[in-house]
């Protein structure tokens, strides 16, 4: 049973990579919720923006909170580490794949990510397991 529970359960033994998988992974949830949402109600796509950034938010928050928890101090660092390593790869990702221009505005989405990982690592690292 040890062998099987070894072999299926992988962790990552980084911080921010961690908290930057399970921050995609809400970010994943919550683009599939929203894209029920526009699928079964009369919202257009245009109204759908401050959606969007709620759930970025939400996503940076959750995955600073799992860096603060995975590192047990410091939450602050890793949590800020993680949203601004999150925001410049959802510009990166938009940049590549929209062909959108970057601007000084998008400065200030990787600072309120960062921002926002680190409320969300401060409140990681007291949730560590004693």
């Amino acid at each position: 049973m040890y062998l099987i529970r070894r072999l299926f359960s992988w962790r990552i033994a980084n911080p921010v990579l961690s908290g930057l998988c399970r921050s995609f992974l809400w970010m994943l949830l919550g683009a599939f919720i929203l894209s029920l949402l526009l699928w079964g109600s009369g919202l257009q796509e245009k109204d759908l923006s401050m959606y969007t950034y709620i759930v970025h938010g939400v996503a940076v928050i959750f995955g600073g909170l799992t860096a603060g928890r995975r590192a047990g101090r410091k939450g602050w660092y890793q949590g800020s580490l993680t949203g601004g390593f999150y925001g410049i790869l959802v510009l990166l990702i938009g940049f590549l794949a929209l062909d959108s221009a970057l601007s000084g505005a998008d400065m200030l989405w990787v600072i309120a990510a960062a921002v926002l990982g680190a409320f969300g690592g401060i409140f990681g690292v007291n949730l560590q397991k004693s």
